[in-house]
């Protein structure tokens, strides 16, 4: 448990209460504690989402190292092109709750050209704008989540 604290930086914090944690350190705890019986896999929801660069530094260290180490199988989301392009193997491309293309991240780079990032590859097969008018209305999701729950 020490080595694991270490590796997330949270050493110096281990006997506070987590109440009195910032917002980053729950989220690296969040993910140790997610780690510490070493899943065959580990499901992520944007792991990294509010850290500083420092700390985004120490969870992608730790979920490299858990990966190579244990063999752990980590499935993500995440918005953000470098992260994905960093630590994932195989990134699905999504626009509207569909996946629209599957691959290495360095096959879907070079699809678009030598100089292109993941970013520039999503933009591609989401488009360019934001057009709210193609977008459902926030009524019609919030209707659609309630005929949801009442089907359980």
């Amino acid at each position: 448990m020490q080595e694991a604290l270490e590796l997330m930086g949270l050493t110096k914090s281990a006997n506070r209460y987590v109440k009195e944690y910032s917002g980053g350190m729950i989220r690296r705890l969040e993910i140790l504690q997610a780690m510490l019986h070493r899943p065959r896999v580990l499901f992520l929801d944007e792991p990294t989402s509010g850290l500083d660069p420092v700390a985004r530094k120490i969870v992608w260290q730790h979920l490299q190292q858990a990966q190579k180490n244990y063999g752990i199988t980590i499935v993500m989301t995440t918005h953000d092109m470098e992260e994905a392009d960093v630590l994932c193997d195989r990134v699905a491309i999504m626009d509207l709750g569909k996946v629209v293309i599957v691959d290495t991240p360095a096959t879907l780079k070079e699809s678009l050209g030598s100089q292109a990032t993941l970013g520039d590859v999503f933009i591609h097969y989401t488009g360019d704008i934001l057009d709210e008018n193609s977008r459902e209305t926030y009524h019609a999701v919030k209707q659609q989540r309630k005929v949801l729950r009442r089907r359980g």
